[in-house]
């Protein structure tokens, strides 16, 4: 796979999220409402429908990076499922600056420290809006 393969990505893609999350909540309301929005299809991995249909080790690596899975089969985890989401939504300039050597790492780090840390993160984002509400 070269480093540009998110740019590979074909419509429509879906994008599975974390539906609990405040950070992906705002993310998917954003994405529901993009003028490319009919180039992705969104799967909240906490609904029901998703449980019934995957299995629990599905489920807990879908919790930890996002993963996105284009029209030909190709999935894309991480960092790349970013790029290749937002390659399909139009964006393919900045995916492509996304790639380059240096830059990918530290965003890859980048992506990897949040993920980790996404769940707390959000609560105490929400606790502070909560309170400045």
């Amino acid at each position: 796979m070269s480093r540009f393969s998110p740019l590979d990505a074909s419509a429509p893609a879906t994008l599975y999220h974390d539906g609990h999350c405040p950070f992906c909540r705002v993310e998917v309301n954003w994405l529901s409402q993009h003028h490319h929005q009919d180039r992705i299809r969104l799967v909240d991995i906490q609904s029901d429908e998703f449980k019934a249909t995957h299995g629990r080790g599905e489920f807990e690596a879908m919790m930890g990076l996002l993963h996105v899975k284009d029209s030909q089969g190709n999935w894309y985890i991480g960092m790349e499922a970013s790029r290749a989401l937002y390659a399909v939504l139009g964006y393919r300039r900045l995916v492509w600056l996304s790639c380059l050597p240096g830059l990918k790492g530290a965003l890859n780090w980048g992506y990897r420290w949040f993920a980790r840390r996404r769940v707390r993160l959000g609560q105490w984002w929400e606790k502070r809006s909560s309170r400045s509400s």
